[in-house]
């Protein structure tokens, strides 16, 4: 009888370590099959950003080597590097927030008791900027122009605003 029990519980123990082994074997392929599926979704995920950016850059001037050359062109004798003009163009505009009537090339009258000042600028090219402004109620857009002077110092002048309703 002794015998008999331990030659069940020893064919039980064999049955249990077989199909735990199935189990945990299948498992392990299910999880690399899913991980598997997983990576490709996200790779594809990163090729579509990776386009979506290279799109919302296409007006750029990091990205428009035209106007990348009208900073650089062969024959100049001085040149202007854009990684350093962006920053700077960019600077001073944002300095403009500090008039206490608002910036200047907003090309909107402060309509509250709050300025409007520019919160985001994106240079466009070789001559353009957008820029988004609020006063923290009223929000809007205006795109301007600039020029870098011989003197390297830089002209801004307001060529369109447009202020969205509340």
């Amino acid at each position: 009888m002794k015998k008999s029990l331990l030659l069940y519980l020893f064919i039980l123990l064999v049955l249990v370590n077989i199909f735990t082994y199935m189990y945990f074997s299948k498992q392990l392929v299910y999880e690399q099959e899913k991980a598997a599926k997983i990576e490709a979704r996200l790779k594809k995920d990163i090729v579509t950003a990776d386009a979506k950016l290279v799109d919302a850059n296409y007006f750029s001037l990091e990205k428009n080597e035209n106007a990348q050359n009208y900073f650089n062109p062969d024959n100049a004798t001085k040149t202007i590097l854009v990684e350093k003009l962006i920053p700077v163009v960019t600077e001073k505009l944002m300095d403009l927030n500090e008039n206490p009537k608002g910036n200047p090339y907003i090309g909107q009258d402060q309509i509250g008791v709050n300025k409007f000042i520019i919160n985001k600028v994106k240079v466009l090219n070789h001559r353009w900027i957008i820029v988004d402004f609020s006063d923290g109620e009223y929000w809007g857009e205006a795109l301007i122009k600039y020029f870098v002077n011989d003197d390297e110092t830089v002209s801004f002048e307001t060529f369109q605003s447009l202020l969205y309703q509340k």
